[in-house]
């Protein structure tokens, strides 16, 4: 029994995605789940995964031309519809797989937060598919329903649903094979998806026995069970597409991140946490709550900690930003400058990277507003640039160092308004690039 459950997918022994290096399992926002017809985000973050991924494609392609050829011999809709779900279950991969190639371009200035968001684009595609193959499988159960015909080569017809259960048994174990390997629970949750199809192609060896003792509508009716469950796939796989693309997560990732700031001393609370996925890349902002009195190398070394155990608790996160809750922000020992009397600035964003780390704020300057860097200690020769992502076109403002104050960094004219948006600050030093993503948000009430 032991053996059976395990083969099914019961038997509690798969790997989890979660960070384990603490002593502690973390598999509510390290394991994303799978999405029947839509590869896991997760999957693509590692050349191992996307490889498992390619050779999954190439055996459920294998298996669908097979069954293909007896489709044309046999004249059987089940075995259709069964074709159709492998089909679709394969080329799942290859607008994903083009997305991600996109998805690899370094950000610009139009698109700063790079092109992940052609990965939801390419999950739609794949939900239309699926669904164009759910209304042709149906229409041809239907429609042999009506006008009923011999179906032919039972033989054949048998042999090719257990072809079906081979091909997607063999992608099961491959799957769970690899996952166990990368510690992967997506891939292993998907390889038990693929051993459950496996008994979809199973009902077509079903048809087929119908058939042969004289019942001949066994075929449509097993190809029109299956069409049902082809239609449970999109219904399945356009929740989690719409999802992510309207910036939904699952409702662990919150959870694992407020777990994340549980193992950081220094901070109070989490005052707010947020995150989105773009691409395969998932992107969290978060507030915490600190002693009033720190200075800012302090408060700076728990935001670098926080950075450190969200990396460790999510493996898909790309970026995290770490600001203070306004109250006790307002009393960290800034830069005297961050004070200077802006009564309606947003936040200051603190960040610490590979390049430099520091503050960055919208000050009041004899001069008007201004974006200003502050930096944690002297980086010669560094290059800054914030750009903005605005509805009407990306704004893009250069930041020059202060005569006299080579740590201190000013833009030479002010954002625009509203001081709420999306942005990258953008650094440099010689060859060495970095992309720091942050997001200003105005103090509630205020109005332009």
């Amino acid at each position: 029994m032991t053996s059976v459950r395990d083969w099914l997918g019961f038997g509690g022994q798969e790997m989890t995605a979660g960070h384990t290096a603490h002593g502690h399992g973390h598999g509510g926002a390290g394991g994303h789940g799978h999405t029947h017809g839509v590869i896991d985000p997760s999957l693509t973050t590692s050349d191992r995964g996307i490889w498992a991924i390619k050779w999954s494609f190439v055996i459920l392609a294998i298996t669908a031309a097979c069954q293909f050829a007896v489709v044309l011999i046999s004249g059987s809709v089940a075995l259709l519809a069964d074709m159709i779900h492998n089909v679709g279950d394969a080329t799942t991969a290859i607008p994903l797989w083009f997305a991600f190639i996109l998805a690899r371009r370094k950000p610009s200035t139009t698109f700063t937060y790079g092109l992940g968001r052609v990965e939801d684009l390419a999950g739609i595609l794949i939900v239309l598919i699926i669904l164009f193959s759910a209304i042709v499988a149906g229409w041809q159960a239907i429609d042999r329903l009506i006008h009923p015909q011999t179906v032919s080569h039972l033989g054949w017809l048998a042999a090719a649903g257990l072809i079906g259960f081979v091909g997607n048994e063999a992608v099961a174990v491959f799957r769970i094979r690899v996952g166990r390997q990368m510690n992967s629970a997506a891939l292993i949750a998907d390889g038990y998806h693929a051993r459950t199809d496996g008994f979809t192609s199973l009902a077509v060896v079903l048809g087929a026995v119908g058939v042969w003792f004289g019942f001949p509508l066994a075929d449509p009716i097993i190809g029109l069970l299956i069409t049902i469950a082809i239609m449970g796939i999109v219904w399945q796989s356009a929740k989690a597409v719409i999802t992510r693309t309207l910036d939904g997560v699952e409702p662990g990732v919150t959870a694992e991140i407020r777990h994340a700031a549980e193992h950081v001393p220094g901070i109070a609370r989490v005052t707010d946490a947020r995150a989105r996925w773009i691409g395969h890349e998932l992107h969290t902002d978060v507030a915490i709550a600190v002693d009033e009195a720190l200075p800012l190398a302090e408060a700076m070394k728990i935001a670098r900690d926080l950075k450190a155990e969200l990396l460790g608790h999510i493996p898909a996160l790309k970026t995290a930003n770490v600001t203070f809750e306004h109250s006790e922000l307002d009393k960290i020992a800034l830069p005297e400058a961050a004070h200077a009397g802006h009564h309606h600035a947003p936040d200051p964003f603190l960040f610490e990277g590979d390049i430099a780390k520091g503050a960055l704020v919208i000050v009041d300057t004899p001069a008007g507003e201004r974006m200003q860097l502050t930096l944690d200690e002297l980086k010669p020769g560094l290059d800054a640039t914030v750009v903005i992502d605005r509805p009407g076109g990306g704004e893009t403002l250069t930041l020059d160092m202060v005569t006299g104050e080579p740590r201190r960094y000013l833009s030479s004219v002010a954002p625009a308004e509203p001081h709420e948006f999306e942005a990258v600050l953008k650094l440099s030093v010689g060859e060495r690039q970095e992309d720091l993503a942050f997001r200003m948000t105005e103090p509630v009430g205020h109005d332009h």
